[in-house]
């Protein structure tokens, strides 16, 4: 299966590491700001929901407040059965904010246009909403 890779850095004004890093990491703040149902366990190895069930994986490293490192996979047609690819999210303190570097790795090729939109389009763009409430 041929895969690819989507890098995207995005920064957040007025947002701490650590609130960028609870956004994502609750459940109850990251169905919130998706608007969709998300389960999160909040320990290495353990498992999470959302995007109503469309997205399941794993915690694979968790350094709060600096990275979230999990295994991932979409439950759509494209997606191998049993097939899991790579998120990172690391968060670094800048003047002013945020900035957090995102790599998503073995991404199916068939999947990635859509799942690269869907990054800044049901994440950055609402978490930024989210954020300036």
């Amino acid at each position: 299966m041929k895969t690819r890779t989507i890098r995207q850095q995005v920064t957040f004004k007025g947002a701490t590491p650590h609130e960028l890093y609870e956004w994502l990491m609750d459940s109850k703040k990251h169905s919130q700001f998706t608007g969709q149902k998300a389960v999160i366990s909040r320990k290495v190895s353990g498992k999470f929901k959302a995007g109503d069930g469309w997205i399941e994986g794993m915690n694979l490293e968790l350094v709060p407040d600096r990275l979230i490192l999990q295994g991932w996979r979409g439950n759509g047609e494209d997606w191998p059965k049993g097939y899991y690819s790579t998120v990172r999210f690391t968060f670094t303190k800048t003047k002013g904010g945020t900035r957090l570097a995102f790599l998503h790795s073995g991404v199916p090729a068939a999947a990635y246009t859509d799942i690269r939109k869907g990054w800044r389009e049901y994440y950055w763009e609402p978490l930024k909403l989210a954020l300036a409430e």
